[in-house]
């Protein structure tokens, strides 16, 4: 009995101490440059990649979801993504903004599958480095380092502007929206996927959904999520968009990832061997982020987005909308 409340006793501390550490060690959101150093180490190490390949972004699992190749399913999604923002239907040669390009996956998709002519952008050199690496040099892809918050892009540049899972990173919701239709030509098309949190102007935030939030955002450098409504009103209020913004609920298309992200690291232990115990203790320590990351999206505290907008001939006056809490959904 003593030898059984000892251990019990050890596996608390140890408990306790894994905890400290993982609270210790979250990646808080500071600046641009917090992002970019993020994402540069999680490049170099070769981690992220060997296990989540060349797409940074959660796979598209059908709805029903259905069973499917973890890393299929990323490809998939982009080409879901493609159809659903009616891509599909553009010529080759259109010219695509990829804002948020990561490694580039989706970039090389675009442009060997549907003959786009790509700029992928990310704040990472790190990223742009990798991306660079893994493009052939026969597709008409390439990639830059460059601010989503202030894009270096004159006006109306691009036919389409393209976005997956950039937005929590950004700290002013408002001004990345504008950003995105800005350089979109007259007639263009911007479709955007992301990870939303639920609208807290119709629901508050609650009891354990607060330390969740809360953790969601500090442990991968995210300032702010912000709402599916909520970042539709800010793109409609740039003056930029003709008609309505589209949007759709695609947590159950992408539900599957988190869990499948886990089980990667089982099914594939070359891992371990390629990476060494530092490495192994590396990938552990974003198993809680990812549990939390299901138990958001699982329980309606997150919702994933999909937005589609057209950008309008002729602009409109831009509606002045505050970018506080009551619109991004999110600590500012």
């Amino acid at each position: 009995m003593n030898l059984l409340l000892s251990l019990l006793g050890l596996l608390l501390v140890g408990l306790s101490i894994a905890i400290a550490l993982y609270l210790m060690t979250a990646r808080p959101y500071q600046s641009a440059n917090s992002v970019a150093t993020s994402y540069d180490e999680w490049t170099e190490d070769g981690i992220l990649e060997f296990y989540w390949g060349e797409h940074i972004h959660l796979g598209y699992y059908g709805a029903p979801p259905q069973r499917r190749d973890f890393l299929q399913a990323k490809a998939d999604f982009v080409h879901e993504m493609v159809r659903w923002g009616g891509l599909d239907k553009l010529p080759a040669g259109t010219t695509v903004l990829d804002v948020g390009c990561g490694i580039g996956g989706s970039s090389r998709i675009l442009g060997r599958d549907y003959g786009f002519a790509v700029t992928g952008i990310t704040i990472s050199p790190g990223q742009v480095q990798r991306a660079q690496d893994l493009t052939p040099a026969e597709l008409n892809v390439k990639f830059q380092v460059d601010d989503a918050m202030a894009l270096s892009f004159p006006d109306a540049s691009f036919d389409v502007v393209w976005s997956i899972e950039a937005g929590p990173h950004m700290p002013d919701k408002a001004v990345f929206a504008r950003e995105l239709l800005r350089v979109l030509k007259p007639g263009g098309v911007l479709v955007v996927a992301d990870w939303n949190q639920r609208d807290d102007r119709q629901i508050p935030l609650a009891g354990w959904e607060k330390p969740v939030m809360q953790q969601l955002l500090d442990q991968w450098s995210h300032p702010a999520f912000s709402s599916i409504e909520g970042f539709s009103e800010l793109l409609a209020a740039t003056g930029y968009v003709a008609g309505q913004v589209t949007t759709a609920d695609w947590t159950e298309q992408t539900l599957p990832s988190w869990l499948d992200s886990i089980w990667q690291g089982i099914a594939r232990p070359k891992g371990l061997v390629s990476f060494g115990v530092a490495g192994f203790i590396k990938s552990l320590r974003e198993v809680p982020t990812i549990l939390l990351m299901r138990l958001a999206f699982g329980a309606g505290l997150c919702r994933f987005g999909m937005f589609r907008a057209v950008r309008a001939e002729v602009s409109s006056e831009p509606t002045t909308i505050s970018t506080g809490r009551s619109i991004s959904m999110g600590r500012m």
